[in-house]
């Protein structure tokens, strides 16, 4: 149940309504957590939604953002942002026992999604401090400095809405995460 003031989608207006109709055109659904930010700050959604289009452009694949994202949530514990972003692995086409290694720290079989599942999850059991040795590994790995950059910001995002689930204990509207 919501902690936060919500209401039925059909009672909005203005910029939040114009938000949801976007959100259900694009996905078919408004999701919970989107819904809820929506009805109290429309400024929060959009900004939340640009920032994740913009990391749509960035230098990271899909499939990586996704890997950060989870790796965070776990982190963080965040079951709203692990259900969304395990359907969404699904969807940029990783396997299940990928996504259940990079969130729990386990090899996955892919080195790339390895180091950089470690370097983000440094980062958020750390105050953000890496290390030279920490960055130095992300990078051995094959990712650039645009890449580590946009990994940051793929952090920045999933942090912003795993708080806000965690703070607002959304309901889940997606599978649970395994």
């Amino acid at each position: 149940m919501s902690r936060l003031y919500t209401q039925a989608i059909s009672a909005v207006s203005g910029q939040s309504a114009e938000l949801f109709s976007a959100i259900k055109s694009a996905v078919g659904m408004v999701p919970n957590a989107y819904q809820v930010i929506g009805n109290n700050s429309p400024v929060a959604l959009e900004a939340a939604l640009k920032l994740d289009a913009a990391l749509g452009k960035s230098s990271l694949e899909a499939h990586e953002i996704e890997v950060v994202k989870l790796a965070v949530s776990e982190a963080s514990g965040c079951d709203y942002c692990l259900a969304a972003h395990t359907l969404m692995g699904r969807k940029k086409g990783l396997s299940r026992e990928t996504m259940l290694a990079v969130r729990h720290g386990q090899p996955s079989g892919e080195p790339r999604f390895d180091a950089l599942a470690s370097f983000v999850r440094t980062l958020v059991s750390s105050r953000g401090t890496a290390s030279p040795e920490v960055l130095a590994a992300v990078k051995q790995a094959g990712y650039s400095d645009a890449q580590v950059v946009d990994a940051l910001l793929t952090v920045a995002s999933i942090t912003f809405t795993n708080l806000f689930n965690r703070v607002n204990d959304t309901q889940l509207d997606f599978p649970a995460a395994d």
